[in-house]
């Protein structure tokens, strides 16, 4: 049988083949980006199944609206409006089966092959294995430790007609980074100049555990601004569900049509039961416990690392969100490390695959999210003791 090129261009996910190799029991993973499922609030989602399931009868079972459910779409377009002070309408929400799915189509919609867009360098998989499937020549902006250089940004989209840019600005996936107001700013001032996509997910954004809430880059500001958000960081991620929100009507209209052709609607169960558990339980108090979780968890990984690991290795310090990034001495391969790694018992992402272009880095990512503080600790001095 012969296969599309595209498949045969776009790389399997490193992260889910690396969980295959990690997740035997005795193995302590920091590779994946797991929730901890001590928050998952299960006893609440049980009583939203069966309320919805008594409220709407049927409808759970029905087909139903590409678009999504309107009454959680008017919920997410309020709290946008509530929380953010931007003029968010239903019509502006496309409910998508997770973040990924609003890649996937984001991709479908705006790329031919050979279309340029640009990353964060380094950059989140999931967003490069998405938008690798239409075929595109990537450009790599190095992020710093406030946000993307933007003097290679500017001189990037000054010499190239880039489509679509892809940004994490909170508590970035992989390196656990955010971008500084005073970038943000500097940012939106350079893009708007181009007619080009600007995606901005946020997948981390309500996982703050320091620092102040910054506004967003494009949402309110840019014509072509798409913002992406989901459910799965702090209600469920088994669920899959994601959302989209951009203000520009023709977008939104070709969207919707890539969507009827990929799966029709996004399950409508599991949209009236979000909707139920939102409508009924205290989502702010649960968030709450979720960013008291992760900072304990992250404590005890940034602690364990200054006490285990050599002054030769650095790492970023996140205000949020769920991931380390670790950057070894030059010359050394993370990859290699991660065989040896394994052998102790121990696991991490190893950087390669957050880069469109590079290989054999010397970075890689931690996930402090789904271990206990003397797990965490117990992993970080193997880990240690390798270094």
């Amino acid at each position: 049988m012969k296969y599309s090129d595209r498949i045969l261009n776009t790389p399997s996910s490193f992260i889910r083949d690396i969980l295959k190799v990690t997740d035997a029991p005795d193995v302590i993973s920091f590779a994946g980006g797991l929730p901890n499922p001590v928050s998952f609030p299960i006893g609440d989602l049980q009583e939203s199944i069966e309320g919805a399931i008594k409220k709407n009868g049927s409808k759970l079972f029905q087909y139903s609206t590409t678009e999504g459910y309107l009454p959680l779409r008017e919920m997410i377009a309020a709290k946008y409006r509530r929380k953010f002070n931007l003029d968010v309408d239903p019509e502006d929400v496309l409910i998508t089966n997770g973040s990924q799915q609003a890649l996937e189509l984001l991709g479908k919609v705006i790329l031919n092959k050979g279309d340029q867009v640009l990353m964060e360098e380094p950059g989140y998989l999931g967003a490069i294995q998405a938008f690798s499937l239409c075929e595109p020549e990537f450009l790599s902006v190095t992020l710093e430790e406030d946000g993307l250089d933007l003097v290679k940004l500017e001189e990037l989209l000054k010499k190239n007609p880039v489509k679509l840019i892809y940004c994490v600005p909170n508590f970035q996936n992989p390196t656990g980074l955010t971008y500084s107001l005073e970038k943000r700013k500097a940012m939106r001032d350079i893009v708007s100049k181009y007619d080009v996509a600007f995606i901005e997910d946020d997948p981390y954004g309500e996982l703050r555990f320091r620092g102040e809430s910054l506004p967003y880059i494009g949402a309110g500001h840019m014509e072509n601004s798409i913002l992406l958000g989901t459910f799965s960081k702090t209600v469920t991620p088994g669920m899959r569900l994601g959302f989209l929100i951009t203000k520009n009507t023709e977008l939104m209209r070709h969207l919707v049509t890539a969507k009827q052709g990929s799966d029709l609607h996004t399950n409508i169960f599991t949209q009236y039961v979000i909707h139920e558990y939102l409508m009924n339980n205290p989502y702010a108090e649960h968030v709450k416990k979720i960013i008291a979780l992760y900072e304990e968890q992250a404590t005890a990984m940034l602690d364990a690392m200054e006490a285990y690991f050599p002054k030769t290795v650095s790492w970023t310090k996140p205000e949020g969100g769920m991931f380390i990034w670790v950057t070894l001495p030059e010359g050394l391969s993370a990859l290699d490390v991660f065989q040896k790694a394994m052998e102790k018992k121990v696991a991490f992402v190893p950087g390669d695959p957050f880069y469109t272009h590079k290989r054999g880095v010397n970075t890689f990512r931690l996930n402090y999210t789904n271990a206990t503080p003397d797990v965490i600790r117990e992993g970080i001095k193997r880990l240690g003791s390798i270094l």
